[in-house]
């Protein structure tokens, strides 16, 4: 085998790569002696045929067979031999090849950067804690007991008031013509619940029993009922009943009907529920910031082909965004062309690749593995989140192997930040819940922090991609290259 370097720019590298016909000769031969053994072909004792005759039917095949395992045995030895840490598999172009002519391809590659971690105990870290208020608690127990309210008719002629729950009879017309969909007889309408078009409930506010309403309202624009979308709308009311909505009493009978035996225990459940909740916050926040750090101290190329995948994954996540849930209206967006966007959410990939690839080598470099009990309990977890459905979410992912390997990213990632975090400097800071639960990217960024890639438009990107995490799903490939001829797109 001839090997020549053809380009060495950044972190780019090409070969050339000559295989002598005579060694892809031998290796048909090879293969041919083997099959020879066990073949049937008419008019032949098994084992005996010929190997010219096998030539003649095989060898068309075989040959192919042989050219794929030569070139991926030889790209896998330039690597080794030239210790490079591909980051995607190498694109293999066969230039030449002729039945009896020597074989001749190109390698191209991008190979990890060289990556220098800063001395982690030189970070320091602010870790935002807070503890669940007791206003909050009893907030929260209200709320419980609110909605197992229950609702009794009125005996008094009082008039309707927000809160209150009316059972009426509706008709719906547009034009003076009914509509589908806009009749009811004895409706339970909860006066405030925002449960009809916007204005119907206002106008029902102050009537009694026994009333005809006539309730003019106009659609929304973007009411999904194309035919009625912004169109005028007359309903004729018929009130017949007002009934009061009264809470639940906060006693050990409603603790009981919400899964627990007493008062106190229902608050201590609230509680541990806030408590780790403010545990996550506080994790996610400690992160983060360890992330901007990492970021900050950082600074080596990133392999272009990576670079473009997730830059066009963020684009097009956030195209899906744009149309099913209006990203435009977003504040941060307003304003901002396509190429804006597209630049910022660049910058946005750019520092997610780099993190990536920082966290997968400090993870490569200090032996940090997942094991096969963490990824069962990642499952566990996932499945204990569907009360009723856990055997299907096992059975999921004992089917799915893909699947079970992609919970290795997000734990190999964990256990790095982990890794780092302990070796950090950390302050604890108290802080009140509003703002542990204020999200860091709603705050307007510096133009320094532009270029270190967290913009305006992260926010927008986050709900593109789902989360901010790098995922340190950048470790080297396996060494198998992915082949095509010239002239085949890439």
């Amino acid at each position: 085998m001839e090997v020549s370097e053809i380009k060495n720019e950044g972190l780019e590298r090409a070969f050339k790569v000559v295989i002598p016909a005579s060694e892809i000769e031998e290796k048909v031969m090879g293969r041919l002696t083997e099959i020879a053994k066990t073949v049937n072909l008419p008019g032949f004792r098994p084992g005996k045929a010929p190997i010219s005759l096998l030539k003649k039917k095989y060898g068309l095949s075989l040959t192919g067979e042989i050219l794929e395992q030569t070139v991926n045995d030889s790209s896998v030895k330039i690597m080794t031999d030239n210790a490079l840490r591909p980051v995607a598999q190498p694109q293999i172009e066969i230039s030449k090849f002729d039945d009896g002519h020597d074989l001749e391809f190109t390698m191209n590659l991008e190979v990890a950067p060289e990556i220098k971690p800063i001395d982690f105990k030189s970070i320091k870290l602010e870790r935002l804690t807070a503890e669940p208020d007791e206003k909050e608690i009893e907030d929260s127990i209200n709320r419980l007991a609110d909605s197992n309210r229950s609702v009794e008719k009125i005996n008094t002629d009082r008039k309707s008031k927000k809160g209150d729950v009316l059972v009426i009879d509706f008709v719906g017309s547009v034009d003076g013509t009914e509509f589908p969909g806009g009749k009811a007889e004895g409706y339970q309408l909860d006066l405030g619940s925002g449960s009809f078009i916007p204005g119907f409930e206002d106008k029902l506010i102050g009537a009694k029993a026994g009333d005809d309403v006539t309730v003019e309202v106009a659609f929304p624009k973007e009411y999904g009922a194309a035919d009625l979308a912004g169109k005028d709308a007359v309903f004729a009311v018929k009130v017949h009943e007002i009934r009061e909505a009264k809470p639940a009493e906060i006693n050990d009978e409603l603790a009981k009907k919400l899964g627990v035996d007493t008062v106190e225990a229902l608050k201590e459940a609230i509680r541990d529920t806030y408590t780790n909740e403010f545990k996550r916050l506080s994790r996610d926040r400690l992160k983060r910031s360890l992330l901007d750090a990492l970021n900050d101290t950082h600074d080596f190329p990133v392999p272009q082909q990576m670079l473009g995948q997730e830059t066009d994954a963020i684009w097009e996540q956030f195209q899906k965004h744009r149309e099913s849930d209006g990203a435009d209206e977003d504040e941060d967006l307003k304003g901002k062309s396509d190429d804006e966007l597209k630049e910022e959410f660049h910058r946005i990939a750019e520092r997610r690749v780099r993190l990536g690839l920082l966290l997968s080598d400090i993870g490569r470099v200090n032996n940090i593995q997942v094991s096969l009990e963490e990824i069962n309990n990642a499952i566990s977890a996932q499945a204990s989140q569907y009360p009723g459905q856990e055997q299907l979410i096992l059975y999921h992912y004992q089917n799915k192997p893909e699947e079970r390997e992609a919970l290795r990213g997000p734990i190999f990632e964990d256990k790095t930040i982990d890794f780092i975090i302990e070796m950090a400097t950390v302050k604890d800071k108290k802080v009140t819940a509003e703002e542990l639960r204020k999200d860091p990217d709603a705050e307007p960024k510096s133009d320094d922090a532009k270029k270190k890639g967290k913009t305006s438009a992260e926010p927008a990107a986050k709900k593109a991609k789902a989360s901010d995490k790098p995922e340190a799903k950048k470790a080297p490939p396996k060494k198998k290259a992915a082949t095509k001829k010239t002239g085949d797109k890439a």
